[in-house]
């Protein structure tokens, strides 16, 4: 195989919901050298993210946020023409701007300073896709957040009334908008917790082998 998969659990995950093997393939479709078949490789991940999140394919935007986020974990180095325009990089981490409160603490502490500068970016976005798309964004990583402070509080109703708080009202979601469940949060952190035990495990199985063989 020209381009094999290599695993490599000190990476950090860049979206963690869809695990370690999705990174995987996405690293793998970068490096294909011929368009189609890199083109082809990509609609092919992209239809097994569909199947990690079969409750969300009614919504009207699935697909472009599925194509969005292939984008953001190949760190936007996947060349292939997209059937989507999707989020631009500078959109995700944009450059910190001033804001009238940057002096003091973060208004609410669970989300901090950087998602009140990526709400800041997102209100003096004027195209209205990216600004929706953006925001979106912006409501999964508060979700987030909510859940790792408090899952028993962490809704979308209460992700969707802070950010207009945090916007001062110039961002705005769909009512029955939807983000991170706490079943995937869930899922992801089991993810990460059995491959650190099996990284220690295999360390531990390493130590004792050198061991045995320096006491030789």
């Amino acid at each position: 195989m020209k381009n094999p998969i290599t695993f490599n659990p000190k990476k950090e995950l860049i979206l963690p919901e869809y695990g370690r093997n999705i990174q995987n393939l996405v690293e793998y479709a970068v490096n294909i050298k011929d368009k189609e078949e890199r083109t082809k490789c990509a609609n092919t991940i992209i239809r097994i993210m569909g199947t990690m999140f079969p409750y969300l394919r009614d919504r009207e935007d699935f697909k472009h946020k599925l194509w969005d986020h292939l984008a953001i974990i190949s760190d936007f180095k996947l060349d292939i023409d997209y059937p989507f325009e999707i989020v631009k990089k500078e959109n995700i981490n944009p450059k910190p701007v001033p804001l009238s409160y940057s002096t003091g603490k973060a208004r609410y502490m669970h989300y901090g300073k950087n998602i009140e500068r990526l709400i800041e970016a997102a209100t003096k976005i004027e195209e209205p896709n990216k600004r929706s798309r953006l925001t979106e964004l912006i409501c999964y990583y508060m979700k987030k957040s909510l859940i790792e402070r408090n899952k028993e509080s962490a809704t979308d109703k209460k992700v969707v009334d802070d950010l207009r708080i945090l916007s001062g009202y110039q961002l705005e979601v769909q009512e029955d908008a939807s983000f991170l469940s706490v079943e995937e949060f869930k899922k992801a952190k089991l993810q990460r917790g059995e491959m650190f035990t099996k990284k220690n495990k295999k360390n531990k199985k390493n130590n004792k082998k050198n061991k045995s063989q320096n006491n030789r």
